[in-house]
């Protein structure tokens, strides 16, 4: 019996990795890896043997009759892809035991340890980060990794950025637990660099450091109004009921009946998921206390998630858009004439078919015919763009321009205002555009895209565009904000397989220092610096307080307590 992929895919790839059968697919040396929203299996090929159950880090695949009524989709959306990509079929390896086949394929490119330590610095701890660590302990045998992380907390946006009522997706710190855990890891929690230590320091100690800082800033609409009091952006939401410490201020008006959310990616779905979630059932997550007692009060009913083209050319993902027919007590309403496909988006989907966009279509086509039963509603909202939020000294509105698709001279679908206006009542406006990154002080900054400038990975010296020597990227700033967790695996290991073959051909400066001496640094300039059984105290400290409660864990926002639990623990030990 096949088994299925569902929601919480996260595309690491590691299922792929121990198929016997090759009938997981896009695998990462295939070209649409790269813009896939999950992964699937071909139910014509699957031999139920079971080895991607085993290997998935987030539980997304199930065999096909342990398919629930939210998930059954599922099974369509998996057998939807192949029928659509029919040269690819299922090719099963000889008859080796799954073990033998897992030992053979861990690491495929690993190559003979060299005579000296290749020491390198990892500026992050997120995803990026942690794939591209294990990449390179796993690659060598002879590697230090130094992370380091300007927070006392890892894991990256898996920690602050994952919806708390997704925790199946959390489930990839499990991975990443055992890259931490390796000979040759060291973590520098609560180290920033730019201002405990510097990028040039960093590289007098290190043979090659790699930038994995993500990409945190917004996007802004500029447009009128975006500064008025209860218009924020997404990020800032995401980072409060998460629990991120820089959110510990952070306040937002929940008074009004109505909110907008501007832009239809995840996290436009996740913000407006969050806001009419039963707050009942988001106190068995670890969404952050101040969250669960402002949500409670809320008096949000309706939240209207705008995107500026069709429901064919949504931003977010399939699964997402499944997942949300099923939320309890939360209708989802789609205005049935923008639900309908229009000229040019049926003309481009016959001449270029696209099985993702024909299935949101029909999904939101589906939303549309629904009887609205409930007092909350999820309103999805298309061929809109903001103009300016109304308001005084608050918000009390939103203008939009309506929209229409055009073909543009280079054959893509694009969104173009009608002349049309609107004005739509509400008193919070979350605008979820997208995102940037930020300049890392003494590393080359491409402004115009927010990101790293790199060739794979190296960072270019724009004046001069060669490779700066030494200097790595990965992750969102160095491709832009794009794809999910699992993504940057592949993007890891392209910078990372730079990496080693510049060390091995000698492009490497060979550091100044040594690892004593970067402790002896990072001990003077931060003498709060934590390692991992630092973290571990505070982690475990998070887990003790959820004891009584079906929460995970009660999350530690302050600094301050967090550092002092870490201090207490070494005290003890």
């Amino acid at each position: 019996m096949a088994h299925v992929i569902t929601q919480s895919c996260c595309n690491d790839a590691a299922c792929v990795t121990v198929c016997p059968a090759n009938c997981i697919h896009p695998t990462p040396d295939e070209p649409d890896y790269a813009r896939t929203e999950m992964l699937y299996i071909d139910p014509r090929s699957c031999v139920d043997c079971g080895a991607c159950i085993q290997a998935c880090p987030v539980d997304a695949i199930v065999p096909h009759d342990e398919l629930t009524p939210h998930t059954t989709q599922y099974a369509e959306l998996n057998a939807l892809y192949f029928t659509h990509n029919s040269t690819i079929t299922g090719r099963p390896q000889t008859e080796i035991g799954i073990s033998q086949l897992v030992s053979q394929r861990q690491h495929p490119n690993a190559l003979p340890a060299p005579s000296t330590t290749l020491r390198v610095a990892i500026v992050g701890s997120g995803p990026s980060a942690c794939y591209a660590a294990e990449e390179l302990l796993t690659h060598r045998s002879n590697v230090e990794v130094h992370m380091f992380e300007r927070l006392p907390t890892p894991w990256g946006l898996v920690r602050a950025g994952v919806a708390p009522d997704h925790p199946d997706t959390k489930d990839v710190i499990h991975t990443f637990e055992s890259t931490v855990a390796r000979t040759g890891f060291h973590f520098h929690l609560n180290v920033e660099v730019g201002k405990d230590i510097t990028h040039e320091e960093l590289l007098s100690h290190h043979d090659a450091v790699i930038y994995a800082v993500g990409a945190h800033r917004d996007r802004r609409l500029n447009i009128p109004g975006e500064d008025l009091q209860g218009s924020h952006s997404a990020t800032d939401f995401v980072a409060w009921y998460n629990g991120h410490p820089r959110a510990i201020d952070y306040t937002f008006d929940l008074s009004t009946e109505r909110a907008v959310v501007v832009g239809n990616g995840n996290v436009a779905l996740d913000v407006a998921r969050i806001l009419l979630t039963d707050v009942d059932t988001l106190s068995k997550t670890d969404a952050a206390d101040h969250a669960l007692a402002a949500l409670a009060e809320s008096r949000i009913n309706e939240v209207v998630v705008l995107g500026r083209r069709g429901p064919a050319q949504a931003a977010y993902t399939t699964p997402e858009l499944l997942a949300l027919g099923h939320l309890r007590g939360i209708d989802v309403c789609v205005d049935p004439t923008e639900a309908e496909l229009d000229a040019h988006t049926t003309v481009w989907l016959r001449d270029h078919p696209d099985p993702t966009a024909q299935f949101k279509a029909s999904i939101a086509a589906e939303y549309a015919t629904r009887v609205p039963r409930h007092r909350r509603r999820m309103t999805l909202r298309y061929l809109g763009s903001p103009v300016e939020v109304l308001g005084t000294d608050s918000v009390h509105g939103l203008r939009l321009a309506r929209n229409e698709l055009i073909t543009s001279p280079g054959g893509h679908l694009e969104s173009a205002p009608t002349g049309k206006v609107e004005e739509l009542d509400c008193g919070l406006v979350l605008r979820s555009a997208g995102y940037r990154g930020e300049p890392v002080q003494g590393v080359p900054f491409d402004e115009a895209r927010a990101l790293i400038p790199n060739q794979g990975g190296r960072v270019i010296d724009p004046a001069e565009s060669t490779p700066v020597v030494g200097v790595y990227t990965t992750g969102w700033i160095k491709r832009g904000p794009s794809g999910v967790i699992g993504t940057n695996k592949k993007c890891a290991q392209e910078t990372v397989s730079g990496l080693l073959e510049d060390h091995d051909a000698g492009r490497l400066t060979t550091p100044e220092h040594d690892t004593e001496s970067l402790q002896s640094l990072i001990h003077r300039r931060q003498p709060r610096a934590l390692d991992y059984p630092d973290w571990r105290a505070i982690d475990l400290h998070e887990q003790a307080s959820a004891t009584g409660t079906l929460r995970p864990r009660v999350k530690l926002i302050d600094i301050e307590e967090m550092l002092a639990i870490a201090d207490r623990s070494r005290a003890y030990d």
